[in-house]
């Protein structure tokens, strides 16, 4: 069982990598099999992370209910968890992705392909020490 103050597994950082170049199915994937095997709340994060990389990849595929839907269920995942795991920034990934789910809930299925791109959503890592003062709080 893995515990957010460690080190990310080099298949999260893959996974990282391909969510914010916006390989959000292949990321999709990678996370799947990380996912399979934790518990608690790294479980919570990499589910979290997964169900946004989707939500992601069914709004540019115009899916605006799947993108909404489990754009809430990614953040929902992730509120479990602390605000900082495995390098993770948790609690930047939930601003930014709320941001996102609310501008494409205004803009309705007609219009979500006008979007602003600088909303979407990047994984941002921190550092250690940063991690490890904000399980302080």
């Amino acid at each position: 069982m893995r515990k957010c103050e460690e080190s990310p597994p080099g298949q999260l950082l893959l996974a990282i990598r391909q969510f914010n170049s916006r390989d959000w199915y292949n990321c999709h994937e990678t996370i799947e099999e990380l996912w399979l095997g934790e518990v608690g709340e790294v479980r919570n994060l990499l589910q979290g992370i997964l169900q946004i990389a989707v939500a992601l990849h069914h709004w540019r595929n115009g899916n605006h209910g799947g993108a909404v839907s489990l754009l809430e269920s990614g953040v929902n995942y992730l509120s479990r968890v602390s605000d900082a795991c495995l390098w993770v920034d948790v609690a930047a990934l939930i601003t930014d992705s709320d941001k996102v789910r609310n501008a494409l809930e205004q803009l309705g299925k007609e219009n979500m392909d006008s979007l602003d791109q600088t909303l979407i959503p990047l994984i941002k890592t921190i550092s250690v020490d940063r991690a490890f003062s904000c399980e302080k709080l």
